[in-house]
């Protein structure tokens, strides 16, 4: 008995997900298709230009808006960024500086300094459970 193996393929806007870009703002016949993981990995190797255009001018997705702001995807909420933004916008923002941002890039920081805390403490209970153990 031979096994086929059946090509692997996902929706445009899971492959956006996976590429980092806006959907929206992809060529129709990427929107419009299906992309196999084979098609996937090729993009991600040797990136057309429409993908490097988008990926350094934009617009781009809440979650690349929100690394490039320093802040989480909830604070670019509370902040009333709900659309894409282009890279041009983002760095109006960050030389903007409102309010909002630095109060979550604040948040953001002790977020991640907690992050760090928690995982040196869970390292050395582990260290210690070893000891115990040995």
């Amino acid at each position: 008995m031979t096994s086929h193996q059946s090509t692997q393929t996902m929706k445009p806007a899971t492959a956006a997900k996976k590429l980092g870009v806006y959907l929206e703002a992809t060529p129709a016949e990427f929107q419009e298709g299906v992309v196999s993981r084979t098609e996937l990995s090729a993009l991600q190797a040797d990136p057309p230009q429409w993908l490097q255009d988008l990926r350094r001018n934009g617009p781009h997705p809440r979650p690349v808006v929100a690394a490039k702001l320093g802040v989480s995807i909830a604070g670019l909420a509370r902040g009333g960024v709900t659309e894409a933004l282009t890279t041009e916008q983002i760095d109006a923002l960050k030389n903007e500086a409102p309010e909002w941002l630095q109060r979550e890039r604040a948040t953001q920081a002790d977020v991640r300094k907690e992050a760090v805390r928690i995982k040196e403490r869970n390292a050395e209970r582990a260290d210690k459970a070893r000891d115990e153990n040995a």
